[in-house]
Order: C-alpha cells, then structure tokens, then sequence
C-alpha cells in the first residue's frame, strides 16, 4: 500500500507530472505527499541567502502545480548534500515511495557528477519511481511489468495490478526474458504456458485486468527496454532486489554503483518513467 510519497523537486517540472499522472490512479487517492527541495551548501552566506530564497520559490511552485488535496501535501525545504537529505527525509516520514528525477546517467557518470538519484537508488531499500529528463510523462494506462522468479518480481506484480485494476481501458504486460540468446528474440503473444508467466497471468485473470504475456529472449535489460519502447507502454515495473548483507546496509551496492545491475541499465535505457520495486533478496 502507498501512502506516503516523498516527491523531490528541483524546478525541470517532470515529478510534478508524474505524481499528478499518479493522483489520477484510484489507488492513488489517498496518499499523503511530502514536496523536498534541498538546497546544498554553498561558499559565503550571501550566496547561501539566495540559494534559500531560490529554493523556496521552486518548492512552491511545485506544490502549487500539484493536483491534489493541499492538505494532503507537507512542503519541505532543507539545506544540505541531497543525496543524504533524501535519505535522511524518506526514513523521518517512513516513505512508501520515493519520486525523483534521473538524468540517466551511465555507470561512471553518474559517480562522476555526484548523481543524487543513482546515489539514492544503492542505498535506499524503498521503492523509487525514475523520471529522466527526456522522459515524456503520460497517464498510466498501460504498464508494463519484468517478471521472473524472484519476490521483487511478485512485489511488482502485486503493485501494477493494484495500480491499474480499477481503470477503464488499462492493460497490462508481463514480459519474461530468457537469457538463452539461441532462442528467437521475437516476442510472442502466446506466452502463458511459460511457467514464470503462467502464475502472473492467472493473478492478472483473477482481478479483472486485461493482460499480454510476453516470453522474449537475449540480454534482459536490452530486451526490456526495448519492448517498453515498442509498445508504448505508460510505466515500467522492474523487482530491484537489496542483495547486501544487513551489516552493509549503509554502503554501496558495488552492482548498482558500477551499473552492472539489471535495474540499473533499465534505469539509464529505458524510455519511460521506471518505477523499482525493493525487497530483501
């Protein structure tokens, strides 16, 4: 269930869009919303003074844009590195989901230009919806879900669904790639008899939802995404498992900060907003 969302602002706009895009999902409705603008630190308190005041003027131009209850959103500004702020603030309000922008990064470039969300996106063990900047936001009606064997994977499932259920006209994809690149590359429509498939499908049935199964092959990541392009598809769903042990939950995922993860190529690649479903692998 969400409801606490921690939506960080930095005046592009693009989160604006996507949680307003959410607020339309009945599932949706009810959550509460925190707006953080983090204002890092800067060399003389004259340029610290204007940063604020800066600040300021972007978060409430974000909560104004945003369509929903005012008294349902909780307005913050904060100064210091905001790849530790986020965290600091998704852990006070015990966030259910965390939205941030991406500029896309790749592996090196984004430890290189100090990325906040890849940043975020090792350490935080919370879901997290990635809008890049080119991303174009629509409403979501059509979702798409990569699913294998893990409880990640389930996790997605269970959120898509719960998503899109009770919208007219949504559908929903469930795309398994195996890696046995031998195989055909092609999708195909007839995918149910795939045993990481079947169960998905036969959930999908059971509440109402319009479902595709996809049974596709090659490289994950490359075949997700371009399947999410292919198709159109409003939003992504993708299981991001924490694999580190409990004793290294405040250090990088070496995977993720290298860029050697599944999730986190969809990340870069994908052309729309991803949304990572975290559990405890």
């Amino acid at each position: 269930m969400i409801e606490k969302i921690l939506l960080t602002v930095a005046g592009r706009g693009l989160c604006e869009e996507m949680l307003n895009m959410l607020m339309e999902v009945p599932f949706m409705q009810k959550a509460s919303v925190t707006v953080l603008h983090v204002v890092p630190p800067q060399v003389t308190a004259e340029a610290m003074s204007a940063k604020l005041e800066q600040g300021g003027k972007i978060l409430a131009e974000a909560v104004k844009s945003l369509k929903i209850d005012p008294s349902r959103i909780t307005p913050r500004l904060k100064q210091g590195d905001p790849k530790d702020v986020v965290l600091q603030v998704a852990d006070e309000e015990d966030s259910d989901l965390i939205i941030m922008g991406s500029r896309g990064l790749k592996r090196l470039e984004s430890i290189l230009q100090n990325s906040v969300s890849q940043y975020v996106f090792q350490l935080s063990a919370r879901p997290m919806l990635l809008v890049k900047d080119d991303t174009y936001v629509k409403k979501v009606r059509h979702v798409m879900v990569a699913m294998d064997k893990s409880d990640a994977a389930k996790q997605s499932l269970n959120l898509a669904l719960s998503l899109i259920k009770n919208i007219n006209g949504s559908k929903l994809s469930l795309v398994h790639v195996n890696p046995d690149s031998r195989k055909s590359s092609e999708a195909t429509t007839n995918a149910e008899d795939d045993p990481v498939l079947a169960a998905a499908a036969a959930e999908a049935k059971k509440q109402g939802v319009d479902y595709r199964c996809i049974n596709s092959s090659g490289k994950a990541g490359q075949e997700i995404c371009r399947l999410a392009e292919e198709m159109n598809v409003d939003l992504l769903i993708l299981g991001s498992p924490d694999r580190r042990p409990s004793i290294a939950k405040t250090l990088p995922d070496l995977d993720r900060l290298l860029g050697s993860s599944l999730s986190d190529y969809v990340r870069v690649y994908a052309n729309c907003p991803v949304l990572l479903a975290r559990t405890l692998d």
